[in-house]
């Protein structure tokens, strides 16, 4: 099948899906007052609940799904490994400590999700720090320093969740380690939002580049390329999209490394093909996980709950077809 074909199929696929989520929910609407307010019309509680809770959701579902994905294949491209995923230099636990120590510190929401992007470039950084230690060149030092921060700030993230409050603190950060959108709203959509499409039409412009570092670092140099720069211009890009995700939405486990996989097997390793194809089906898998964590139940299911159910699964049927075409 096209590439395009694909990729105006995962498009009207999104489309149908934003239609569905607008409409489903504890408040219904049906399809009449839905197509009443696109013409401006329909009742005020309506056009309340679609403007104030639900639109915002959903885009915010769509940047970040479509930005774990793009993070995920970056760093697949990068590690030119298939099981690697945007938390692999520490930026989950990392952002995760941050958020912690903002809501011991009785922040609110904006504040938060400020510490935690800022936790998630510490940890990030403090992985960097840890490879240079090394002394060596190449991907594994890369990978060994991102283990070691990863593993540091868990610690860190443990050591506040045991000092905190049981009765008010903790099942705060409990709450949101567990992921949801159920907060996001215009004002932070307008900050966040905008960064990240940046991100992922920077990492989109150097799909070549992609394309080069999936090589050895022999057949790289051998173009010319200068790789160690090329490479960490490509990571500082793909942890930032990660923590920005995190500082939005908590942790949102699968989708950077399922959804890359997915869009491997339809259209190929051209990352210039690849990597819209997967911001189109992260954008969908993370809006129908959100729909269904918002409807399945009379109180709210943690979307990061659902993304595992639902990224377990599919890794299941992801590996069963990488096996079938020999590549495991």
């Amino acid at each position: 099948m096209s590439h395009r074909v694909y990729l105006l199929a995962a498009l009207i696929g999104l489309g149908i899906l934003c239609c569905a989520s607008l409409m489903i929910g504890r408040y219904p609407v049906s399809f009449s007052a839905l197509f009443q307010f696109c013409l401006g019309q329909g009742n005020a509680s309506t056009h309340l609940v679609l403007t104030q809770a639900r639109m915002p959701r959903i885009i915010g579902a769509i940047v970040i799904g479509a930005a774990l994905s793009v993070s995920g294949g970056a760093f697949q491209a990068v590690f030119r490994n298939p099981l690697v995923s945007p938390d692999l230099l520490g930026v989950l636990s990392g952002a995760a400590f941050g958020a912690a120590g903002a809501i011991l510190l009785h922040a609110t929401g904006p504040f938060i999700g400020l510490a935690s992007f800022c936790g998630g470039c510490c940890a990030v950084a403090c992985g960097f720090a840890i490879a240079r230690l090394v002394g060596q060149a190449g991907v594994l030092p890369l990978l060994l320093g991102g283990l070691i921060s990863s593993a540091l700030f868990t610690a860190l993230l443990s050591l506040l969740k045991y000092v905190a409050d049981p009765y008010d603190q903790l099942p705060a950060i409990i709450y949101w380690l567990l992921g949801s959108l159920a907060r996001t709203s215009w004002a932070e959509l307008a900050v966040v939002a905008p960064m990240l499409c940046l991100g992922m039409a920077l990492l989109w412009m150097g799909a070549r580049v992609l394309d080069t570092l999936s090589l050895s670092d022999d057949e790289a140099r051998s173009l010319g390329l200068p790789v160690g720069v090329l490479r960490m211009v490509v990571l500082v890009l793909a942890t930032s999209l990660g923590a920005l995700t995190v500082s939005m939405a908590g942790i949102i486990g699968w989708v950077g490394l399922i959804i890359p996989h997915m869009a491997r097997i339809m259209v190929g390793p051209s990352h210039r093909i690849l990597l819209p194809l997967a911001a189109l089906l992260g954008a969908s898998c993370l809006l129908l996980a959100d729909t269904a964590s918002r409807s399945l139940s009379a109180s709210e299911i943690p979307l990061g709950m659902m993304t595992e159910l639902f990224g377990a699964l599919g890794f299941i049927l992801v590996l069963r077809q990488l096996r079938r075409e020999g590549r495991l």
